[in-house]
């Protein structure tokens, strides 16, 4: 079995979640649904929702010196909202649930695998 990221993405200034107290009641329903499929199968790993990218820091080295500068390593109107990360029998298996969880939040989801620990 191998684990997989699914990763919501968003887009700066458009809003795809709900806009009434109804809505967000809907859509907090088919997550819980959603992540509790996850679990009784075996498949949820954890999962995890980020703050804006105006939030970010990025930490590198630069002739030896640590820098820090604010807001993300890549500017973009796209960026990763949330994540999901599963244990998938293979790739078609995480595109299952990768379709499921479009159909939760209503928004594109990206699915890669995490590469395979070598062997000791």
């Amino acid at each position: 079995m191998s684990q997989y990221l699914l990763s919501l993405h968003t887009v700066q200034g458009q809003s795809h979640g709900p806009s009434t107290p109804e809505e967000g009641q809907a859509f907090m329903e088919r997550i819980y649904a959603l992540e509790a499929e996850m679990k009784e199968s075996g498949t949820f790993v954890f999962t995890g929702g980020l703050h804006s990218p105006d939030t970010a820091t990025v930490v590198r080295r630069n002739d030896g010196d640590v820098v820090m500068t604010d807001g993300p390593f890549a500017e973009s109107k796209e960026h990763i909202g949330g994540f999901y990360v599963i244990n998938a029998d293979d790739l078609d298996a995480a595109l299952d649930w990768a379709v499921k969880v479009v159909d939760a939040v209503n928004a594109p989801i990206e699915v890669r695998p995490f590469r395979e620990k070598p062997v000791a």
